[in-house]
């Protein structure tokens, strides 16, 4: 992989033959596991400006119309998460001179509180071609990491490393986006920061390659300077931030049905997808396969979505089931076919599915990547209830080093093929109604309790002895039943994540404390350690919107699961103002929610259940006096025994535990935090 500095620029096809489409990834951590930022897309013509609206993709225009651009949002990485964006260069139209790769961040947070932040960009095949790390980011909201560009019929493309103060408003309004605001224009920024190594980049540098506002833009008159927070003479209140426009309306579902028009409640609705005739496992793996490959050949913004991760381009897709291919003496049957057809080149992935906790073969899959090598075909995709870690994966092949053709493997489980139709359907939206109700068709389909694609739903064969060597203290360091288990807990969280941030329609991501560069087997190793001294499984979950970090805790030894979130302190106000505003924003709350005050300093701070400091805040103050410095708030349930998902299983009890938090208490706190206090206290609190 090839590691750039800031200001070098490098032309794509000296890295890689497979550079049609390519994947740009942004990466970054914190100590806290709290960081994160925006990521977005301007595609610019030959004067440095978008084109329209439409060539500005961010979390509210995520994927192009033709295909070129699309964000596919964070994966878990060991150290954190990555932002991922698809890009189908040979989609891009042909008067679109440049490609600028941007972040932002938002609340008043910076880059510069970020460590370990990183471009890297991967070929088709998902071989890395390009290392960006950013050594210095600064006190900016919004930072231009690289961009393409066109050369003599090439694509190149330039670490730019440029960063700047006025956000993505600011950042946006430079390269020519409206910008929808509802009141009189105030001030901008004046532009990115000059970087000394904008004169030494290698290669020719187009006018506006650092940014197009080199002098400061005009402010309204009256504008108060940017980034000082003040308001011009005769504003009334705070402003309503401008938002960048979204390209156009798409169709959602609706969230209340219609009234039924059945006679009774025992009539079925008619469904497109039926379930009812699944008799066995290869019935379902049939039906399963031909009813997700129709729909994504037919939904052409769910295809994409599905295919952009794995390399393919945006282009005519077909799809096909039960293809005989010839391999030795007996030929092979994949269970399905994806081809995608641009500018007459073909893009083909073979597929094999497993549904129910039957798992992939390796010999099968070894198979049809020796196949696919052989075709010239570009990649193998397994589609299974399991979900794959980095670093554990779930069949082991042989790659053959001798030929040079190469061939990917992609792994794509059934929770991420519900959670993308519920992202479209539910919350971003489809070209039109006939899709959004093929995807309707599909998530009941895939929901269904006989369809056999549930997502993960078994901890595994090690569950039991586990916990039974946890009982009785038996259970050793090192014992590779633990390593298990602790691969199937943090299968179950990413599954969580997924299904939590498809019913909401925000980022649902688990949280990893572990050291960037960390190995992913010794990060688990260690937590298997744990599992065997303390008990305990724990993870940590950040979601969009929300302050704090939902934790969950299963403690073997006691048989409970604790779910929580820590709320800081407001930087003002006094203590029992803060705790009465606790207690009203909970008003609605599960009355056994514990609450806990944190304390600077040894030594912990007093606590209670709701219902006995809904009279009392006061009781949740400290006696000594001491620094508040953040409260937690804690549920308690008793944890399923089962390794399944069954009524009485492990897994539903999770999933029941975050679904009851999240819905009792984190949906009663304000978004800014339930804790924070007005300018004004009443005197009777002081």
């Amino acid at each position: 992989m090839h590691t750039m500095v800031k200001g070098a620029n490098i032309g794509l096809s000296s890295l890689s033959s497979d550079v049609g489409s390519v994947t740009v990834g942004l990466s970054w951590s914190s100590s806290t596991g709290e960081g994160d930022a925006d990521v977005s897309v301007l595609l610019l013509n030959g004067t440095g400006k978008v084109r329209s609206d439409a060539d500005f993709y961010f979390y509210n225009n995520p994927v192009a119309d033709d295909g070129s651009v699309q964000l596919l949002g964070k994966t878990p990485t060991p150290d954190g998460s990555e932002d991922r964006i698809s890009f189908d260069l040979e989609a891009v139209p042909s008067d679109v001179e440049r490609i600028v790769v941007a972040a932002s961040r938002y609340d008043g947070a910076h880059f510069g509180e970020l460590d370990d932040v990183c471009l890297s960009l991967v070929d088709g095949s998902g071989e890395g071609l390009v290392r960006f790390p950013v050594e210095d980011a600064g006190v900016v909201s919004a930072f231009i990491f690289g961009e393409f560009y066109r050369r003599a019929g090439d694509w190149k493309f330039r670490a730019v490393g440029q960063g700047y103060h006025s956000g993505l408003v600011g950042l946006a309004t430079d390269f020519g986006v409206d910008i929808e605001d509802d009141t009189e224009e105030a001030g901008t920024d004046t532009g990115p920061e000059p970087g000394p190594e904008q004169e030494a980049a290698s290669g020719p540098v187009p006018p506006v390659a650092m940014g197009p506002a080199h002098v400061p833009p005009p402010r309204a008159a009256g504008a108060a300077p940017a980034g000082t927070g003040e308001l011009p003479a005769g504003t009334d209140g705070p402003r309503k931030p401008a938002r960048p426009r979204t390209a156009k309306k798409k169709v959602t579902l609706p969230k209340t049905t219609k009234k039924s028009l059945a006679e009774n409640e025992s009539w079925r609705t008619a469904r497109l997808f039926p379930v009812t005739a699944l008799k066995s496992d290869r019935e379902r793996e049939t039906r399963a396969t031909s009813v997700l490959l129709s729909v994504m050949a037919q939904v052409p913004e769910f295809g994409r979505r599905l295919t952009a991760g794995f390399g393919a381009p945006a282009g005519r897709m077909e799809t096909f089931t039960e293809v005989s291919l010839p391999h030795g003496d007996s030929p092979r049957r994949p269970d399905g076919v994806v081809r995608v057809e641009r500018a007459g080149k073909l893009w083909t992935a073979l597929i094999e599915t497993k549904t129910n906790g039957n798992p992939l073969k390796s010999e099968q899959v070894q198979a049809y990547v020796d196949i696919a090598a052989r075709r010239g075909y570009e990649a193998v995709i397994t589609l299974s209830n399991d979900v794959a870690l980095e670093g554990s994966p779930l069949v082991d092949i042989k790659i053959d080093g001798r030929r040079k053709h190469k061939v990917a493997l992609w792994h794509l489980s059934w929770a991420e093929v519900a959670h993308q139709a519920q992202m479209l359907i539910r919350h971003e939206g489809v070209g039109n109604a006939a899709h959004a109700w093929l995807l309707h068709e599909l998530l009941h389909y895939l929901q269904h309790d006989n369809s056999g694609c549930h997502g993960f739903q078994n901890m595994g064969s090690a569950w039991v002895p586990v916990r039974n060597g946890i009982d009785n203290e038996t259970l050793c360091q090192g014992d590779a039943r633990a390593t298990e288990v602790t691969e199937s807990w943090e299968r179950l969280i990413r599954q969580v994540c997924l299904r939590l941030g498809g019913e909401l329609g925000r980022k649902v991501l688990p949280v990893q404390r572990a050291k960037r560069g960390t190995d992913p087997r010794t990060r688990r190793a260690e937590m298997a350690d744990r599992l065997c001294l303390e008990g305990r499984l724990h993870a940590e979950l950040r979601m969009e919107d929300t302050q704090g970090i939902l934790a969950i805790t299963a403690d073997l030894r006691t048989g409970k699961l604790r779910t929580s979130i820590e709320l800081p302190a407001a930087e003002q106000g006094y203590p029992l103002t803060r705790a009465k505003r606790l207690i009203r924003q909970l008003a609605a709350a599960p009355a056994d929610l514990h609450i806990e005050t944190l304390v600077a300093g040894p030594g912990a701070g007093p606590r209670g259940t709701l219902e006995r400091l809904r009279p009392e805040p006061a009781d949740i103050l400290p006696k000594d006096g001491a620094e508040i410095v953040g409260f937690r708030l804690s549920l308690f349930k008793g944890m399923g025994t089962g390794r399944g998902s069954a009524e009485s299983g492990f897994i539903r009890s999770v999933d029941e535990a975050v679904d009851r938090f999240h819905a009792q208490v984190i949906t009663h706190l304000d978004r800014r935090g339930a804790h924070r206090v007005q300018a004004e206290e009443p005197v009777a609190d002081r």
